[in-house]
C-alpha cells in the first residue's frame, strides 16, 4: 500500500548481488521488528479497552453509593464512591475526558476495540507480505552462497 508520494518499485532479486541482497534483508528485518513492536503496543491498547468495557458491565442501578478504587494513573488508585450509576467519565486520550451514559461508554469501547483489531489485522497482513519477501531474499542469498562455495571448492582442487 503506497501513499500519494510513494511509488511501489518492483525489483528483480535475481539480478542483485549478495551485498545488495544482504542490505534488503536487513531492511526487511528492521521493518518486521517495527511491525512486531506495533502489534505489541496495539495488543496492550486492545486489552485496556476490553478491561474498561468489562468494568462497565459491573455497574448497575444497585451500584450507587458503593465503594470503588478510582484509578489516578496506571498504578495509583484512590478510594471513592459511585455517585451516579447512570453516567461515567471516560478517558479518551491525551488528558481529555468525557461524560457518557453506560450504554454510550460501552459503545465507545466496543468501537475502539474494533478499530484497534482492524489496525492489528492490517499490520499482520503487511508483516506476512514482508516476511514472504524476506524469505525469497534469503532463498536467493543461500543459492548464491552455495554457488560461491562450489566455485571456491572447484578452484581449490585445481
Amino acid at each position: 500500500m503506497a501513499s500519494k508520494g510513494q511509488q511501489i518499485q518492483e525489483i528483480d532479486l535475481s539480478k542483485l548481488n549478495l551485498q545488495q541482497l544482504t542490505h534488503i534483508k536487513q531492511q526487511l528485518d528492521q521493518e518486521l521488528n517495527v511491525f512486531q513492536d506495533s502489534l505489541h503496543t496495539l495488543k496492550i491498547a486492545q486489552g485496556k479497552f476490553q478491561e474498561s468495557g468489562d468494568s462497565l458491565e459491573k455497574i448497575n442501578s444497585n451500584s450507587k453509593g458503593k465503594e470503588i478504587l478510582v484509578p489516578l494513573t496506571g498504578s495509583m488508585y484512590v478510594p471513592g464512591k459511585i455517585a451516579d450509576s447512570e453516567k461515567v467519565i471516560i478517558d479518551i486520550g491525551t488528558g481529555y475526558y468525557i461524560s457518557k451514559d453506560i450504554d454510550g461508554a460501552k459503545e465507545y469501547f466496543k468501537h475502539k476495540i474494533n478499530f484497534v483489531t482492524e489496525q492489528m489485522e492490517k499490520i499482520q497482513s503487511m508483516g506476512m507480505e514482508k516476511s514472504k519477501i524476506r524469505d525469497a531474499v534469503m532463498e536467493i542469498m543461500e543459492e548464491r552462497l552455495r554457488v560461491q562455495l562450489a566455485q571456491q571448492q572447484l578452484q581449490a582442487k585445481t
